[in-house]
């Protein structure tokens, strides 16, 4: 098993069993991860090789692809990316089917959308997501002349469909690969961070978001928000149990101050029961659909910036990365152990596992 934690000045390559850590792309600041098993487009998978393929998208230098595990990168598609194919645009987001792995989407920094059919060698770039209506309204408050792609999600239901998180003012779908666009779907939130879906249940999707946290049952054309027992609205990370499409995990906090400057966030269990309605929790039994993990062995409240999180392999296995360190679960939040690993003290940018 490799986790990969992403930083502000590199990439972590950790192995949980020996502790060791090895750093990739120093000096880069990388914003997104995605791990894939090789497909028939990398080099590694012609080659019979069974190593992940990883890829890492920087902010300054546009998207690195790794074929071996992350043992070493080279930057691919730099001449396709950016305004009219020159040069690289920060990459903010990128995304591998489920379906077929050769199949990536890319986000930039202004909000653009690319596909690779090679597995991240090559790139095109895919109209209408800069031209929805919305797209006047949005801003990124840090830098309130321009806007990312957040978060891209597949659908685990149709190879076509893809939720596009836009940071911050939209959350768009393409049901067509890309030749249309729906524009904020009813209920769907203005700034979200991350989303995630269930293979065992491939019309859900849950989002993440500065806005509060929400769902969809329809496979992203309405969403519907879930807030009871979340006391913290500003949401950021977002994993579901890999064992249940019932449980999510996600670190909120009160607002974007406390998860990204002061330092305080929480991390929260989301349940359904069995039939897909909101579970019970809590004690007494009152009806909720968040349960605040304090006190479960993982860092929370003063002095934690928000996590990043990441679903594991097994039932119950959740990773979190924070700026007090890398810890797993393996009961879907009853209890964490850190893991001992030697780690920046800043908060991650993405997590990943392999």
């Amino acid at each position: 098993m490799r986790i990969y934690a992403a930083y502000d000045d590199g990439l972590r390559i950790v192995d949980p069993e020996t502790g060791s850590v090895e750093t990739r792309l120093s000096g880069q600041r990388v914003e997104c991860l995605s791990v894939a098993s090789p497909g028939p487009a990398d080099e590694a998978g012609t080659l019979g090789d069974s190593s992940p393929r990883v890829l890492a998208g920087t902010f300054d230098a546009g998207l690195f692809r790794s074929v071996d595990g992350g043992n070493r990168f080279a930057r691919t598609a730099d001449s396709m990316l950016g305004p009219e194919g020159s040069g690289p645009d920060a990459v903010t987001a990128v995304a591998t089917s489920p379906h077929d792995s050769g199949i990536v989407w890319i986000g930039t920094e202004p909000s653009r959308a690319y596909r690779s059919a090679d597995g991240g060698e090559t790139a095109e770039r895919v109209g209408g997501l800069p031209d929805l209506p919305s797209a006047r309204e949005w801003s990124f408050p840090p830098r309130p002349d321009t806007h990312h792609v957040r978060w891209i999600e597949p659908s685990p239901a149709d190879p076509e469909r893809w939720l596009f998180g836009i940071e911050a003012g939209a959350l768009a779908v393409t049901p067509d690969g890309g030749e249309t666009w729906t524009d904020r779907p009813p209920g769907s939130r203005r700034d979200t961070h991350a989303m995630a879906t269930h293979p065992d249940a491939p019309d859900r999707v849950y989002a993440a978001a500065g806005d509060g946290f929400a769902e969809s049952g329809d496979r992203g054309d309405s969403w519907r928000v879930r807030d009871a027992g979340l006391d913290h609205g500003y949401v950021w990370g977002l994993a579901v149990d890999p064992g249940d499409p019932n449980t999510a995990l996600v670190s909120a906090a009160a607002s974007a101050t406390a998860a990204h400057r002061r330092g305080e966030a929480y991390l929260y269990r989301y349940r359904r029961d069995a039939e897909g309605e909101v579970a019970t929790t809590g004690p007494g039994g009152d009806a909720g659909a968040f349960e605040r993990l304090d006190d479960r062995g993982v860092p929370t409240g003063e002095g934690t910036y928000r996590a990043v999180l990441a679903a594991g392999r097994s039932p119950g296995e959740v990773w979190a990365l924070s700026n007090r360190g890398l810890f797993v679960t393996r009961d879907a939040g009853d209890s964490f152990e850190r893991v001992p690993v030697d780690l920046p003290d800043s908060p991650g940018r993405a997590l990943a596992v392999a």
